[in-house]
């Protein structure tokens, strides 16, 4: 706990056992620490059924579902690579997923995920 760095969920974690090592209750921990009971609860369940380094780790989130596949994304590419509309100098990010929904590349997508797939491409929508 005193030496090296580490994440602060780990410290958070360390310091409930520590205090549940010292004989605080689930409720007094959770206050002292501003956390949720549930908190408590899991550290000390991960510390009985595995141990310590169990307890410190933090485990591992699902995060958010990806939004696209990558042959929708290569096509959403591709599309932004392509000659703009009529009446139009450039692709726009609105246009894009409009044209993009219209040519069944996807289902549905919002101005901000193709902003997000171009951004990881570096590619430029034409000036």
């Amino acid at each position: 706990m005193r030496a090296g760095r580490h994440k602060a969920r780990e410290v958070q974690y360390a310091y409930i056992l520590l205090r549940s090592a010292g004989g605080w209750s689930e409720s007094e921990i959770a206050q002292a620490l501003d956390i949720s009971p549930r908190t408590v609860r899991r550290t000390r369940a991960r510390f009985r059924e595995g141990g310590l380094a169990v307890a410190l780790a933090e485990q591992p989130r699902s995060g958010q579902p990806l939004k696209l596949t990558a042959v929708q994304e290569a096509s959403l590419v591709a599309l932004a690579c392509s000659a703009p509309p009529a009446g139009h100098r450039r692709w726009t990010v609105r246009l894009l997923t409009e044209e993009a929904i219209r040519r069944r590349i996807v289902p549905q997508v919002v101005p901000e995920t193709a902003r997000r797939v171009l951004k990881k491409t570096r590619s430029s929508r034409g000036a």
